[in-house]
């Protein structure tokens, strides 16, 4: 009995001294749960009720800032419950739920982050059709494209693997990760196929958006100084985004399959770096660096205190 139940669960292995720091890691991690989800949630708010952020690129921005809500609601409570709990067990269903979320936010990013280099493309180098292209009825299409596409993908994976003998019930991280593979006896070829299907569907949205990039200043230094002034004001916060967000997704697939021996700390810490940098640096990002947006932030928060 007691070994069939173990065998529904699965232990996460990647928490470090836990029992000596309890109550500062369920602070740490309260308060940075708490940080992601008011920042998000207040340049959500801010394009939602500001008509002149009823544009494309700010809608762009705020189904990306979303996700990080989405995401992040999935791992950090249960990462607040096991600071204050004595074991680190999850469930295989919900285990096989944290990674279905983390791989269908990743390539629902690259495919909102790939619309708003078309976006960004179609406003620099094609101006006078940018009306014409960017349609609402485009930025519906485009949004749902990069919402559930994924999301449909994303589970036809994890129903291949669903299934799958597992003969390991531990997994190195706080988190449901890439490293669920590990559990699994046998990858079967279907399985090993589709693994990489859905990496190509991260890679395709990450070379398109280089391309428009690389088009955008080609033009840009050929253009006036006006144009190179909006690019840098536009494309510069969405290309940080974009390389500390490929970083991260390069680390966390990359980095738990080489070989060598890597201390708990330290992957303890890669691991934070995934559920803490860019949910919580993205919003600061668009809101100190998209001028539009910073001035309806200051607004906000000087009559807030004028109040």
């Amino acid at each position: 009995m007691d070994v069939e139940l173990n065998m529904t669960f699965i232990t996460l292995d990647g928490y470090v001294e836990v029992e000596k720091y309890r109550y500062l890691y369920f602070l740490i991690m309260l308060t940075l749960y708490l940080l992601i989800i008011c920042c998000n949630s207040m340049i959500v708010f801010l394009i939602l009720i500001h008509q002149n952020l009823h544009e494309p690129m700010y809608i762009f921005i705020a189904a990306l800032l979303i996700n990080s809500v989405f995401f992040s609601t999935t791992i950090y409570p249960k990462i607040l419950i096991d600071s204050l709990s004595e074991s680190y067990d999850i469930s295989y269903p919900a285990c096989l739920f944290q990674v279905f979320i983390l791989y269908s936010v990743a390539i629902s990013d690259f495919l909102l982050l790939a619309a708003m280099s078309y976006d960004r493309y179609v406003s620099i180098c094609k101006p006078l059709q940018y009306s014409s292209i960017m349609r609402k009825t485009t930025v519906n299409v485009l949004l749902c494209l990069a919402w559930f596409l994924p999301a449909i993908q994303v589970a036809g994976g994890i129903l291949l693997f669903a299934n799958g003998k597992r003969c390991n019930f531990s997994l190195m991280g706080f988190f449901c990760n890439s490293l669920f593979v590990r559990f699994y006896c046998v990858i079967t070829g279907w399985q090993f196929a589709y693994g990489f299907f859905l990496m190509l569907n991260g890679a395709l949205p990450l070379l398109f958006i280089l391309y428009t990039y690389t088009r955008i200043f080609i033009i840009s230094f050929q253009s006036r100084r006006e144009v190179r002034s909006k690019v840098a004001q536009t494309c510069l916060p969405h290309l940080r985004v974009l390389i500390s967000f490929t970083c991260f997704c390069t680390s966390e697939v990359v980095i738990p399959r080489v070989k060598f021996n890597v201390s708990k700390t330290v992957r303890l810490i890669m691991g934070l770096q995934v559920v803490v940098y860019t949910p919580l640096f993205n919003p600061i990002i668009y809101g100190l660096k998209m001028k539009v947006i910073y001035q309806h932030l200051k607004r906000l928060l000087c009559h807030g205190k004028l109040k």
